[in-house]
Formats: C-alpha cells, structure tokens, sequence
C-alpha cells in the first residue's frame, strides 16, 4: 500500500472510531443498575432520637449506597401526624399510638429501637455542684407548688449548699413531645401531685403561666443554658453536650440517683412480653440503683408498603438499628442499649413487615 493510500485508510479507520464513541456517548442508554436501585426513605418525629438516626443514617449509608434516608426531627408528635397522614415512610416516637392512632391504621407496626435517660436540669446561680431532688420536691416544682429555690424542702435536701432567693424558672417544650409524654406520665405515676394540680398526661401538656418554652430537646437544653434560675426536662445527650447540670433525683428504692449508664440500664431491667407494656415498666423504676426517669422510643412502621424495593430497604434498615452494630453507636451517644428480650420484641415485630 503507498504511503497516501495508508493515510487515507488510516483516517477512514478515525473517524470510525469517532462515531462509534460519539455513538455510545450520546446515544439513549440505560442507567446503571445502581441508579436503578436507589430507594428513597422519609422519616420524621422524635428529637429525643434525633442524634441516633442522624449517626444510623450516616454509618448505614457507608455500606448501602443504594439507600437514601432522611429524617425530620420535629417532635413525636409530629412525626406521629405525619405516619397517619402517610406523607413519610417511618416515624420516630418516645410514646406509642394510641388506641384510637391506631384505629386510623390498624396495621402499623411498632419497634422499639432505643432508650435513653431524661435529666432535669439546672442553672442555679451560685450553685455550681449536683444537688439532689426528692421526688416530692421535683414533682412540686413542676406544678408550682414551690416556686424559690431557697425553698425550704429544697434546702433540706442539699444541706451546706446556699441557694439564692429567686423565682424557678421553668422551661418546658412547646410543641407536642414524646419526652414530655414520658415525663408526665412519670410525674402522675410517682405521687397525686400531678393530677392533683389537674395536669394532664400526654404529648402536649398545658403548663401552668409564666414558663418558657422550646420547640425540640436542642431547644429546652440551649434556653436553660442561658436562663439564670431555671430548671427543665430534657434529654440526656442534649444536656451532656452542653455541660448542663443534672439533678440526682429520688427513686422509687428512696435513693438519689445520678443520671449514669449504668442506673439507666437498671432501669430497663424489667422484662416484658409485650410492645405496648414497655412504657409501663419504665413509669417508676423498682431497682434499688436505678435512675427513675428513662424511656423507651419507638420507630413506626406500615406492615405494607406499596413499592416492594421501599419495603425491602426499610426493613433491612430496621433490621440494621436493632443489630449489635446499631446499638452500639447508640450507646456512644449516650443512649441505653436494649435488653436482648427487648430486641428480641422488635424483631419479631420487623418480621410482620
């Protein structure tokens, strides 16, 4: 072949190349498998949890990448509006459905999937170590019984520590909370205070005038962090995170419990058979050392998913949280790991989906 016949050949063999790639390239072709596989799931509620399910979502999605999930943390209550609604996938609760939540969907699903302590905090002026609160005292404070820290019941619980003559602040949560339910329904549980002063139990409570108010865990732990006098309910985490003080509270044994790992698993000890009987053995605690203010929060789930792919992915997900592995980075958090039975409980819950 002569040299310009080679060339020609040569550039004839280009340029098809060239249209063969720019075949391929632009040329409709379909998604990679991965992309079709990618589920999208929306969950939304509980901000006692918040901090778990943003570390799941995280350390999930390292070895799923074919799963997206997100997750809302706007209170149990909301996230409970929600679920009914149908406008996400699963919803986190620091109480269960009620009977008549679960009259709109019989078949919703319940799993328990953590635990974990609610402190009473404080910012006293002055008062810079860990006082102790019988549980009188703080069901009282909350009903606004007492109302000055130099109180005398106070004060006779915390001999040598000087309290200054202010009014208590409290701070409470303004929109509808899991924690709240948890806290009031511990308060109706321990003495008649509660109800005697005509206090409800529930997601949303009606608190006596003049309090202040914080939407989310975050939100009550930042207000007493800046409130001089103050004292409120809140999540462990929370409190920790932001080096709030937290009251050594009075349990059902009679001893002052400070709010631990180890007082909060004693807390869960009792064993149940049942779902719905969880929030009933964590009221009032029996354990000589246990702390006395713990809950369980639960994440909902529908038995039946239109997208089957939904389904599979939720479920592997939920399997996941209840793992070894999942409760583990709950326990780095602060939270409480559940009890084998306990686990035990959701997964066999997990297996109706």
């Amino acid at each position: 072949m002569r040299r310009d016949e080679f060339i020609v050949a040569l550039g004839t063999a280009a340029i098809g190349v060239l249209i063969l790639f720019a075949t391929i390239l632009f040329s409709p072709w379909p998604t990679s498998r991965a992309q079709d596989q990618v589920v999208f799931l929306r969950g939304a509620g509980s901000t006692f949890a918040a901090p778990l399910y943003k570390k799941w979502i995280e350390e999930y999605g390292v070895s799923h990448r074919g799963v997206m999930i997100s997750y809302d943390p706007v209170g149990s209550g909301e996230g409970v509006k929600r679920f009914l609604e149908h406008s996400v996938d699963f919803a986190g609760s620091d109480e269960v459905l009620s009977s008549n939540e679960l009259a709109k969907i019989p078949d919703a699903l319940m799993l328990p999937i953590t635990a974990g302590m609610i402190a009473i905090a404080y910012n006293i002026p002055g008062v810079n170590s860990e006082i102790k609160l019988p549980r009188d005292v703080y069901s009282d404070i909350f009903v606004r019984k007492i109302r000055k820290w130099d109180d005398p019941r106070i004060q006779a619980a915390n001999p040598g520590i000087a309290f200054p003559h202010r009014d208590i602040a409290l701070v409470v949560r303004q929109d509808s909370s899991g924690t709240t339910a948890a806290f009031s329904n511990h308060l109706a549980t321990i003495g008649t205070s509660w109800r005697a002063a005509g206090m409800d139990v529930g997601k949303f409570v009606e608190w006596p005038s003049a309090v202040l108010s914080a939407p989310g865990n975050e939100g009550v732990a930042a207000r007493i962090r800046l409130s001089e006098g103050s004292i409120g309910y809140v999540e462990y985490w929370f409190a920790q995170r932001l080096g709030l003080r937290m009251a050594a509270l009075q349990n059902k044994a009679g001893t002052f419990i400070t709010p631990t790992e180890h007082s909060g698993e004693l807390a869960l000890s009792g064993r149940v058979a049942r779902v719905q009987e969880l929030a009933a053995s964590v009221a009032d605690p029996s354990g000589a050392d246990a702390y006395p203010l713990v809950t369980y929060s639960w994440m909902f789930v529908y038995s039946r998913y239109a997208d089957q792919a939904k389904a599979m992915a939720l479920r592997e997900f939920a399997g996941w949280s209840l793992s070894e592995r999942g409760q583990d980075y709950g326990a780095q958090l602060g939270y409480l790991p559940l009890s084998s039975d306990v686990l035990d409980i959701g997964r066999q819950t997990l297996g109706e989906l």
